[in-house]
């Protein structure tokens, strides 16, 4: 048996390269890999020494040879034999490739055009899409992790079985197309046009339990290659695995703490946001955020944009939480967590944000657009009515238009500043008129409503929304304006002795 081996991640290769030759595996390698393997005493034939060439233009010319491709395509048959033997080639079985760091070269924030072109692979892919297509005969591995897989089938079997090699062979294909697709996706990024094919390559990260029902199955896949133990860029750290819903309320929760710059808290149940809160302790705005609907707080899912420590925890006061996402957890918190088993704790990154495109699926395609990162920096506000929003109100209005941004529409939040906080006392959304959002959010903020001020992601069509928010003491109002009736509601809002201002921004999130 002969194994080619030619790596740019030298990842246990040490011990694997060992474990081959002690099972009479023959070693061929090329460049630096060969070198690496001799100075570690493991005999070795170099591609030079095979092929009678040495390498070519600098290393860009290595493995092209007739003499290293004959012997991974030749089939097991006495034509492909008597070829092999007329060219004094001899046979191929093994074929350990990775390829040059190309998206993590691209990633570097001052890569330059040159260092991406010479960071694209040719015979590695070569290589791989040979030996994966020969796969009736050759084992291809090109990732260190599947290197104990070939291993076990070797010390049970003397050779790889087909069902390995079948299994390696997709795994290579897969792996050269992610290659290809991040090499076209990075050169069409140069160019001023968008791309007219996108290829989104996603990692199986783990099997779900099942997707938003029992009866529907569902995977968890990530953008990142080595995502299989980080859902959302985070660590479990305690409890069973994520479920699909919990999956999406973390991530809702999570864009939406990322909006703030204060200690944070935002609780999230069935994808809209019941509770958000944000004050100079993170327990104090955990209790702000817990406060607008404990009922519907029972089961949710919790961010916090601060570590959360004992004291943000005893503020929960025994609420059962399916899990909570923060940046760090401190010991104290993680002891009195570890009492409460089914709630989970996932400590995610908070320099990773997500991406700058959001995709979703609908019957024979994928819509894609930009994420909605909040108002664009040229965005000016204008207050419309004849009354004006107070300092306490204003800082309230701006609270309040980043909270409302991530309510379904038609989206209306009702928030006022108590005790150093400022939080939602009453949110209404996902409704398919925005006078009865309104309705419940006033009902759900009652008596809080009364002095607060009211955000609404998108325009009032009539002036029965501002009526409503009227009638419940609201005294504010935060709209994108730009509806028809326009003046009618402003009429309304003077009328009320309301101030409303103007963003010229809509937020929809449907």
């Amino acid at each position: 048996m002969r194994a080619l081996l030619s790596v740019s991640d030298k990842t246990n290769l040490l011990d694997f390269a060992r474990t081959l030759y002690y099972h009479n595996v023959e070693l061929i390698a090329s460049g630096g890999t060969a070198r690496f393997l001799q100075q570690a005493g493991l005999p070795v034939t170099s591609v030079e020494q095979l092929t009678g060439l040495p390498e070519m233009l600098d290393g860009r010319v290595k493995t092209l040879h007739p003499m290293i491709f004959a012997g991974i395509l030749a089939r097991d048959t006495a034509d492909d034999r008597a070829d092999l033997a007329r060219m004094n080639a001899q046979m191929i079985d093994l074929v350990v490739v990775n390829l040059y760091p190309f998206q993590k070269t691209v990633a570097q924030r001052f890569v330059t055009l040159r260092d991406a072109i010479e960071h694209i692979d040719i015979g590695g892919v070569a290589l791989l899409r040979a030996a994966a297509k020969n796969y009736e005969r050759v084992a291809v591995v090109c990732d260190p992790c599947d290197y104990g897989l070939v291993l076990n089938d070797l010390a049970r079997h003397g050779s790889v079985s087909l069902e390995t090699r079948e299994v390696l062979a997709l795994k290579a294909f897969a792996h050269t197309a992610a290659y290809d697709a991040a090499i076209r996706d990075y050169l069409m990024g140069l160019q001023s046009v968008d791309a007219p094919i996108v290829t989104l390559t996603l990692h199986k990260a783990q099997e779900l339990r099942y997707g938003e029902n029992p009866h529907q199955q569902a995977v968890l896949f990530s953008l990142n290659e080595n995502g299989c133990a980080s859902p959302l860029g985070g660590h479990l750290l305690q409890g069973k695995p994520l479920s699909y819903n919990n999956l999406l309320d973390l991530d809702a929760a999570w864009r939406a703490v990322h909006q703030f710059e204060q200690p944070a808290v935002v609780i999230v149940k069935h994808l809209s946001p019941c509770g958000v809160a944000c004050a100079e302790a993170l327990h104090r705005a955990c209790a702000a955020a817990l406060a607008c609907d404990p009922v519907s707080a029972f089961g949710s899912v919790i961010a916090a944009n601060r570590p959360v420590d004992a004291t943000t925890v005893e503020a929960l006061d025994g609420l059962f939480v399916e899990c909570i996402i923060a940046p760090a957890f401190t010991e104290e918190a993680k002891a009195q967590l570890a009492q409460r088993k089914n709630c989970r704790l996932l400590q995610a990154d908070w320099t990773s944000n997500g991406t700058a495109y959001e995709y979703r699926s609908i019957l024979g395609g994928m819509l894609r657009q930009t994420v909605d990162q909040g108002d664009p920096p040229c965005t000016k506000w204008q207050v419309v009515t004849q009354a004006q929003p107070s300092e306490e109100e204003m800082r309230a209005l701006r609270f309040a238009w980043k909270a409302c941004q991530y309510v379904h529409s038609n989206a209306i939040v009702i928030a006022r500043e108590d005790a150093g906080a400022l939080a939602t006392v009453g949110i209404g959304g996902g409704q398919p008129n925005r006078v009865d959002s309104v309705r419940l959010a006033a009902a759900r903020a009652g008596e809080r409503a009364r002095g607060a001020v009211l955000a609404s992601d998108a325009f009032f069509p009539f002036p029965d929304g501002v009526e409503e928010a009227a009638k419940a003491g609201v005294r504010a109002i935060i709209q994108p304006g730009g509806a028809q009736r326009d003046a009618e509601v402003i009429a309304a809002a003077d009328s009320a002795g309301l101030a409303m201002v103007f963003t010229g921004v809509r937020h929809f999130r449907h």
